[in-house]
């Protein structure tokens, strides 16, 4: 009797011990980030930031903990994701970030598509200006009486609000000024791009002229409308820098609402916007690897976004709260991608 008492008890604590192994399982395969920290960055331009935190979102509800993201310009961010001082990004820009390769060249990888194609950019004037004094080209900038009604300082140049350093579009654009022969006709303006942009929407709202660079998803194409407020420009000819030389076919695209001209030469490829990962840290987590591969987030969302950002609701808890309500909007496909992601950690 005390033989079969011990074989019961013994039976017992088996299963309770199988029961526990299995909740455990369960539970790592629910969040396989567990114990794991990512170390984030994002972006000097706060464009970015909306979707930066919806991956945090998304990382964190796998079991995550994340540091950051911590903010930085393109240079120290792939240096860093090199060294996996950071672990990834979701602000890479490519082609335009090409230029960067050599930084993290078989160290980091670019991992999935934010947003594939249609993150355009290149050069507007307001519709005003542009048709009453034909202006179409960067070209037609050469041509002094042009310049005069665009220099608002007397140096005989144009001034355009351009890219500030380290963004990676300046490149593109110091490019443009040797290869159109610019230099002597255009005044770059490389200071804080949302202030310069602000100045330049108040000088539109004042009837003045304006010139300036941009790119979408940004809030400027939300307040200064293409077709109805200002026009893209074209270039003469595609001319990009030797990291994108392959890429001067795609320069040309149709459809480009607000354009002067279907099809539309803007001077600049498509972009895709991508995540960028440290190689180490995908291969030893192959759940945020997953989501990488699978997760996107619309252009117009993020459009819609930094619209509100440009409306005042700029602080960390508005980007915060806007992505947890982004989730809940999206909460079937989001879920949809948690459960890919975890069954790759299986």
């Amino acid at each position: 009797m005390r033989q079969m008492r011990k074989r019961l008890m013994l039976g017992a604590c088996a299963g309770l011990l199988a029961t526990v192994g299995m909740t455990a399982t369960a539970a790592s395969q629910d969040m396989p980030g567990e114990g794991e920290t990512v170390t984030m960055a994002r972006a000097t331009w706060d464009t970015g930031w909306f979707h930066t935190e919806i991956y945090a979102e998304a990382l964190r509800q796998l079991g995550f903990e994340i540091d950051g993201p911590v903010t930085l310009d393109n240079p120290p961010f792939y240096q860093a994701v090199s060294t996996g001082d950071v672990d990834l990004w979701v602000n890479g820009w490519f082609p335009l970030h090409n230029t960067y390769e050599r930084f993290y060249e078989g160290q980091a990888e670019l991992v999935g598509y934010v947003a594939e194609g249609g993150a355009l950019q290149g050069y507007l004037v307001d519709k005003k200006t542009a048709e009453e004094h034909d202006i179409t080209s960067i070209e037609d900038f050469k041509k002094d009486e042009i310049k005069e009604i665009f220099d608002s300082n007397g140096d005989g140049k144009a001034d355009m609000v351009a890219c500030p350093p380290g963004w990676g579009c300046e490149v593109t654009i110091d490019h443009h000024m040797d290869a159109y022969d610019l230099r002597d006709h255009v005044n770059l303006i490389t200071a804080g791009y949302a202030a310069s942009m602000a100045d330049a929407l108040a000088r539109y709202q004042q009837g003045e002229p304006i010139f300036f660079y941009t790119w979408t998803p940004n809030w400027t194409v939300g307040v200064l409308e293409p077709g109805e407020d200002v026009v893209w420009l074209e270039v003469d000819h595609a001319d990009l820098p030797e990291d994108q030389k392959d890429l001067e076919d795609a320069t040309t695209l149709s459809g480009v609402t607000g354009c002067v001209a279907d099809p539309c030469n803007m001077g600049w490829p498509a972009n895709d916007i991508r995540a960028v990962a440290n190689s180490e840290f995908l291969d030893a987590n192959p759940a945020a690897r997953k989501l990488l591969e699978v997760m996107e987030i619309p252009l117009d969302d993020i459009f819609a976004q930094n619209a509100l950002m440009n409306d005042g609701e700029d602080s960390e808890e508005d980007l915060q709260r806007h992505a947890r309500e982004w989730v809940a909007n999206n909460q079937e496909t989001f879920d949809g991608w948690l459960e890919e992601a975890r069954s790759a950690a299986q």
